[in-house]
């Protein structure tokens, strides 16, 4: 009961046979990952974390009025947005209340890590809407992800 916070990779089950031939017993041990975890990678889960938990704004008008009303923690930007207005509200309302930015490559995969795609059954994404701009207004719950990705974010303020 008290690994149901451990990621599901870091959980192993070993079978370790009795003395009699017919009976086992599972011994569960975590296992710490020791993988270094990419700020890309931190950035998906702590975006699912924060879908989950209603804390996730997509779209230039919900956006502007989270960063409007003060209420955003975190913005993603996609690089490959092309109108520059868009951009520089994004960042203007960013600066103003002191919001760090993140700038991801593509709109389209911005847009599936927010929850905005169709997935078969697999879980791969089928099809997948585009989106400029996500923000994060409640973070969900305390994980390495946040960690991860609260530190890069104080490294990249640091350097400035």
């Amino acid at each position: 009961a008290h690994f149901r916070n451990l990621p599901q990779s870091s959980v192993r089950v070993k079978l370790i046979p009795i003395m009699s031939d017919t009976e086992e017993v599972a011994e569960v041990e975590a296992v710490e990952e020791e993988v270094e975890m990419s700020v890309l990678d931190a950035l998906k889960e702590v975006l699912k974390k924060a879908l989950i938990h209603d804390g996730l704004k997509k779209g230039l008008h919900e956006c502007a009025k989270a960063l409007d009303r003060r209420s955003a923690r975190l913005c993603c930007l996609a690089k490959d947005c092309e109108n520059e207005e868009y951009k520089k509200l994004i960042r203007a309302l960013c600066a103003e209340g002191k919001v760090s930015v993140i700038m991801v490559d593509a709109g389209k995969d911005l847009g599936a890590w927010c929850g905005l795609a169709k997935l078969d059954e697999e879980g791969n994404v089928k099809k997948a809407v585009r989106t400029s701009c996500a923000v994060i207004t409640d973070f969900g719950e305390e994980t390495r992800a946040l960690t991860v990705l609260l530190d890069y974010l104080q490294k990249q303020a640091d350097e400035e």
